[in-house]
């Protein structure tokens, strides 16, 4: 049935080249500055986001200073160092020697947070999930993730650091919630496959033990 309202062919793949070759870029940054029209760009995919109740809960923190960075930075070694001691064995030795943040060495670094008090207590698709407004801005966060991936820019997450290290660092209002910490920039290449995949950490699980049918744990077959 020809459907009126899909993208045609090149553009439909370019949508999910963008997904699939999407990575969390931690040590593959170059110094090449991201420009302002790139970073505008990004923030707007971020920016037309879903959102609950249009409340479009995000707000985007843009760090260039180094002493920012050096500050973030030492939040996540303490962080880091405090993770490996739950890991035990090889386990531990493999975490240590992973490169799991590109906070100094990204042009741009990009704190998103959620402001859970923007539109006021009552929230259209909030009444019964508060929680939704959280969700909403983790959808902005991958909406700036794969335009960042067709604009050839790389992004890392760093979710080893406390929230109270970077509440205290940007002075945050109470009523904002740290969603994400990005690393953003050019990139000397991207990898072919997730690291932690090609470390051999986990794999990738199978979609169709992922897929149930009317009820949990009901396969199509």
């Amino acid at each position: 049935m020809n459907n009126k309202y899909a993208f045609d062919d090149e553009q439909k793949a370019g949508v999910y080249k963008a997904i699939m070759q999407r990575r969390d870029i931690r040590a593959q940054f170059t110094s090449d500055p991201v420009s302002d029209e790139i970073l505008d760009k990004l923030l707007r995919a971020a920016h037309h986001a879903p959102s609950v109740g249009f409340m479009q809960p995000w707000n985007f923190l843009i760090v260039r200073d180094s002493d920012t960075k050096n500050q973030v930075h030492q939040g996540f070694q303490r962080a880091h160092d405090e993770s490996a001691e739950m890991f035990s064995g090889n386990n531990k030795e493999k975490y240590q020697q992973f490169k799991l943040e590109g906070i100094r060495e990204a042009p741009v670094n990009l704190l998103v947070t959620c402001d859970r008090a923007r539109t006021g207590p009552v929230v259209i698709g909030r009444t019964v999930q508060p929680e939704m407004d959280l969700y909403s801005t983790v959808c902005a966060v991958q909406n700036l993730w794969l335009a960042a991936r067709a604009e050839g820019i790389g992004v890392g997450w760093v979710s080893i650091i406390h929230e109270q290290e970077l509440r205290n660092i940007f002075k945050l209002p109470d009523s904002v919630v740290v969603i994400a910490y990005l690393c953003i920039g050019h990139v000397s290449h991207f990898p072919e496959m997730p690291e932690l995949e090609k470390a051999g950490w986990l794999p990738r699980l199978n979609l169709d033990e992922l897929v149930f049918y009317e009820e949990w744990g009901q396969t199509k077959k």
